[in-house]
């Protein structure tokens, strides 16, 4: 990589080439780490799908529909990420990836046995404990076992499950809910992600050991994060994830109340509308960026800009979309959204690769997550669904629509810190190129 490159035909090196895996095996771990990240995606956001069902069954508030599914879950996930990364950087990455898996998918299972709002929101910590992993342990695989100049289009297969799994998690979720109730989604989904799991673990194959010297491994794994993060370009990729936050989960949290309470559609047309819509959009963003990411780093120049402009776009165009009163105009000004967020996650962990260097992945993957996962998806959804509440009682019309303009905002925000984050990575690129920044 730019940032952190060795000397031709050193033996490291050599010995890197070697644990690259070619053809049909790469393709099996390529694939296994999809169907992991499809599943992952899934349990994440079924509850969203679910919410109108979970609310009316435990008599819910909107604020207590943002809390289970934004606060709870978040403080757990972004808690434990950075421990989990630290054991998927120095050990086993598989090993960590299976168990995190297994740890979700049961989890999401005794999800559907609750019979109370606390049970059913200890069993969404749960499924974060699991998830916590999931993304820093697959990219040290990624990492580990694929060429650099592979290495943003393998990000981007891995990362399109996000949407493939979320365009099946509210499209079957929102059929199996008004089948055969929340529960019966809640239990299956937990069901194939087990199965998924144990596939996953035979399919990745053992994981070599990092074979390059790491001269700061007796640093604390703590020490090292603060001290990337206190590194200028780092901070704004992390500032970026903060916002982009702020930008993805409220939308995804309350997108599909928002189309059943505005504009009259069921769950599950609500489930077909919005995760097609994400779903066909995100792996169009999420495999067109990885193809960008990759093309940027061969030419050896930052690669923020383009996906800058595309949140721009977003920001107007999801302003329009909780404005106008015509249900498939709503559908259609989330496109540019939808599109826009899938094509920034390759080159936001790509980025943040190349910037904490190799051996570090998982910590650059984990510090992004945190930043998109400890205050976006924490404050966010509860903040949307405080607002309203406080709309809906104070009579206000369409009082969902304006507490979701909180998504275009922070959409416009994070174009910004990508803009900045990118001016701080061309000078890296251009001053340091072959040294490790960190």
């Amino acid at each position: 990589m730019p940032l952190n490159q060795q000397g031709e035909g050193s033996p490291e090196q050599s010995a890197g080439e070697a644990n690259y895996l070619t053809g049909c095996r790469a393709a099996q771990l390529l694939v296994a780490l999809f169907l992991v990240s499809i599943v992952a995606q899934v349990d994440r956001i079924l509850p969203f799908i679910l919410a109108e069902s979970i609310k009316t069954e435990f008599s819910l508030s909107d604020t207590q529909i943002g809390l289970m599914t934004g606060a709870a879950f978040a403080l757990c996930y972004t808690l434990l990420s950075l421990p989990l990364a630290s054991l998927a950087d120095r050990g086993s990455p598989r090993l960590v990836l299976v168990g995190c898996a297994l740890m979700w998918s049961a989890m999401t299972a005794l999800g559907g046995l609750a019979t109370s709002f606390v049970f059913l929101a200890l069993t969404r910590l749960g499924v974060a404990v699991g998830e916590a992993g999931a993304i820093p342990s697959a990219h040290t695989l990624i990492a580990r076992r694929i060429r650099p100049d592979r290495r943003g289009t393998a990000i981007g297969i891995f990362t399109m499950g996000i949407p493939v799994g979320g365009m099946t998690g509210f499209a079957v979720g929102g059929a199996v809910n008004d089948a055969y109730g929340w529960q019966a989604a809640l239990i299956g989904a937990g069901a194939l992600s087990g199965v998924i799991a144990l596939i996953a673990y035979f399919a990745a194959g053992p994981t070599p050991p990092l074979r390059r010297p790491q001269t700061s491994d007796a640093t604390p794994y703590l020490r090292q994060s603060l001290a990337l993060l206190a590194s200028p370009a780092f901070r704004w990729l992390f500032i970026a994830a903060v916002t982009f936050g702020f930008a993805a989960a409220p939308l995804f949290a309350f997108a599909g109340m928002f189309l059943i309470r505005v504009h009259g559609f069921s769950a599950t047309d609500a489930g077909l509308a919005f995760g097609a819509l994400q779903g066909l959009l995100g792996i169009a963003g999420t495999l067109t960026g990885g193809r960008a990411f990759d093309r940027a780093v061969r030419i050896g120049r930052p690669a923020l800009r383009l996906p800058a402009a595309l949140l721009l776009l977003a920001s107007a165009s999801l302003v329009a979309a909780l404005l106008v009163k015509v249900s498939w105009l709503a559908i259609l000004f989330c496109t540019p959204a939808m599109f826009a967020f899938t094509f920034l996650l390759p080159h936001a962990f790509g980025s943040a690769h190349r910037v904490a260097g190799e051996g570090r992945e998982a910590m650059g993957s984990s510090l992004a997550l945190i930043g998109t996962g400890l205050i976006g998806p924490a404050i966010g959804p509860l903040l949307v669904g405080a607002i309203s509440d406080w709309a809906t009682a104070a009579d206000m019309p369409n009082g969902l629509s304006l507490a979701m303009m909180i998504a275009p905002l922070a959409a416009l925000l994070t174009a910004i810190a990508c803009h900045v984050a990118d001016e701080h990575i061309g000078r890296l690129v251009v001053s340091c190129p072959t040294e490790r920044q960190i």
